[in-house]
């Protein structure tokens, strides 16, 4: 999966509580890779306080049966990715269930729902549970069903029934739309109680949208055929009550490089542009109540004519004012800014960064002391001319540069000193294709630290 960029300035000195060497060990393993930390981005994420009570009054309201949809733009490298991940671990703290979806024109094409949906459920996470959390989440249900219908006064003998009663009652609603998505729960309960593992994990799969599941499974609970586009929406609808009633308080789920749909056929990009539209429409509509939804963009793909300005009744939908100040951006607008980096912010990145991993080092006085502020700052501007000056692309490169090959060589080698030892190279094979782009104006391969 391709990782973006980090907030403007959004990286901060460490929490003054106690950090887990485990928690500290992911967030520095990702920068090593040159990606986003899938967790920990509260030991890294500041500068965010411009969103974060609208944001968190959002994700309240949504636990409490309201839907929201949220755009969010930026450039590459202005940090999509790092907010969204931000956000869907504010969501988590809620007892969130949540997924990240990279949607693409080949894996995941955003005018196939029932791709869309088959991803969701293929990423779903939760607080207790990684990916794919769809089994444990369904397995809660049926317990909490069990336990309703026993609070209820029903006995060993009668469970069954009484759990098969509440089910009925519990989908009311998803079952005019998607009657299927009932019927595949009680086939795969039905397995269960049989024994028959191979069938409820066939029915489960059809359940989470994967298509070609056996024909014998899919009879044995009544259902046939693949999941289709408007399927999909009844199946979100399910598991949106299925996620509720089994403790959780609501579905985070991201659409990540919406912008690629740039670069798809006319056709298929038509199709997707309008099914985001049916997506943004039925959020607001209140008919799923407990999901936020969020995508995120480039700025062309909001304001060009191959983006959502080819369909106008889109472009209404996601129409905000960036015309003042980013400083008076309204966080509670359906689109929210992101600022691209400058020399300063990702010097303030690089200080934050050399700090949280001193703090988990051996050598933290001689890491402070020879990466000092200074050197970070010196590094950033050489990584930001090896992209041709183009600071606001540079974090990615800058971070997995400062943590791979200073950081680390300081920590394990005495007699290291990255002004006399270590000379910043950039190899193609190590950018991303914007980023290469970018570097074909400079020397990429041969740039020194002016120190």
């Amino acid at each position: 999966m391709p990782h973006r960029g980090w907030e403007n300035g959004r990286v901060i000195d460490p929490r003054p509580s106690p950090v887990s060497a485990a928690r500290r060990r992911t967030a520095i393993d990702a920068l090593r890779r040159g990606a986003v930390p899938e967790s920990g981005l509260d030991l890294l994420a500041t500068g965010l306080g411009r969103f974060e009570s609208a944001l968190d009054a959002e994700l309240d309201a949504v636990a409490s049966g309201a839907s929201v949809f949220k755009a969010v733009r930026g450039e590459y490298g202005s940090g999509k990715t790092f907010f969204t991940r931000w956000l869907g671990e504010r969501a988590k703290q809620r007892n969130f269930a949540v997924a990240e979806i990279q949607i693409s024109e080949t894996e995941t094409p955003l005018h196939k729902l029932e791709t869309v949906y088959r991803r969701l459920t293929e990423r779903l996470s939760t607080p207790s549970f990684p990916p794919s959390a769809l089994r444990p989440v369904v397995d809660a249900w049926f317990y909490a069903l069990e336990e309703d219908a026993l609070a209820a006064g029903a006995d060993e003998d009668d469970l069954s029934g009484a759990v098969e009663e509440l089910l009925a009652a519990r989908l009311t609603e998803v079952s005019r739309h998607a009657p299927s998505f009932a019927a595949a729960l009680r086939g795969y309960r039905s397995a269960l109680t049989e024994g028959d593992e191979s069938t409820a994990s066939a029915v489960l799969a059809w359940l989470g949208g994967q298509p070609h599941v056996a024909a014998a499974a899919r009879r044995s609970a009544g259902v046939r055929g693949d999941l289709d586009h408007f399927g999909a929406l009844g199946f979100l609808q399910g598991l949106l009550t299925v996620l509720r009633d089994s403790g959780h308080r609501g579905l985070f789920v991201v659409l990540d490089e919406v912008e690629t749909l740039q670069r798809v056929r006319s056709d298929a990009r038509d199709k997707a542009l309008n099914a985001l539209r049916q997506l943004i429409d039925e959020v607001h509509s209140g008919r799923f109540p407990g999901l936020y939804l969020v995508i995120t963009g480039t700025p062309a793909f909001y304001d060009g004519q191959q983006g959502v300005q080819r369909l106008p009744p889109l472009a209404q939908r996601l129409a905000t004012d960036f015309t003042t100040d980013p400083r008076f951006d309204n966080p509670r607008a359906v689109q929210v800014r992101l600022s691209g980096f400058t020399l300063e912010s990702l010097t303030s990145v690089g200080v934050t960064i050399r700090d949280l991993y001193a703090s988990g080092a051996d050598s933290s006085d001689r890491i402070k002391t020879l990466a000092d502020d200074a050197y970070i700052a010196d590094l950033a501007r050489a990584v930001g001319g090896a992209l041709g000056g183009k600071v606001g692309v540079a974090p990615r490169l800058f971070l997995k540069k400062l943590v791979g090959d200073v950081l680390d060589r300081i920590d394990q080698f005495p007699d290291f000193d990255p002004r006399q030892h270590y000379r910043l190279t950039v190899d193609s094979n190590e950018l991303t294709d914007v980023e290469r782009n970018l570097s074909e104006s400079s020397s990429a391969d041969d740039i020194d630290l002016e120190l």
